[in-house]
């Protein structure tokens, strides 16, 4: 992955952000499911509940992990 140096304006959204996250909650919607999909989970991952993505986050957490820090480098 390329090297990221935020901008200032950068810098002050991401700390409103860490603030928003620490004395709220904060909802945020995407193609979760999508991104998941696209990593090729097998249905041994799925531990034979095949489309179950909330199961991945026992079974391969690298993967959740993964969508989760493309969400927040966006």
């Amino acid at each position: 992955m390329a090297s990221y140096t935020p901008s200032s304006t950068s810098s002050s959204r991401v700390e409103s952000f860490r603030e928003a996250l620490a004395t709220r909650v904060v909802v945020a919607d995407g193609a979760m499911g999508t991104m998941l999909q696209a990593q090729d989970p097998t249905m041994e991952d799925f531990e034979q509940l095949e489309g179950c993505n909330e199961i991945l986050n026992i079974t391969r957490p690298d993967i959740v992990r993964s969508v989760h820090e493309e969400y927040f480098a966006v």
